[in-house]
């Protein structure tokens, strides 16, 4: 592990990441090969900086590397005696990023 990392936050969701990781979050409306800025919640290098107005300093760059669906979850309803039953699924829409920079 690098000594420089930082937990970001995207899609209601927080993540540790450092330089080079490559991991899913939630759909973002940018293009495959495209940058974006993560709101860093903390970056620890040599000392921890929680401070927001340091934080609005500290960048957090990303690429764009494929949009994917996740797993199909299956949803079953049933109510016994009445004959009711329902079927249903869902995929979730992610988009897989690579970490290229972390500033503090």
């Amino acid at each position: 592990m690098s000594s420089l990392y930082a937990i970001v936050k995207t899609g209601g969701k927080q993540y540790r990441v450092e330089q080079g990781l490559e991991l899913l979050v939630e759909k973002l409306d940018v293009e495959v090969g495209g940058t974006v800025t993560l709101e860093p919640v903390l970056v620890r290098g040599d000392a921890i900086t929680v401070d927001p107005s340091a934080l609005k300093s500290a960048t957090v760059g990303a690429t764009i590397v494929e949009h994917v669906k996740g797993p199909k979850i299956r949803i079953f309803k049933y109510k016994p005696k009445r004959g009711y039953k329902r079927t249903t699924g869902h995929r979730q829409p992610l988009t897989k990023i690579r970490i290229d920079s972390i500033s503090a």
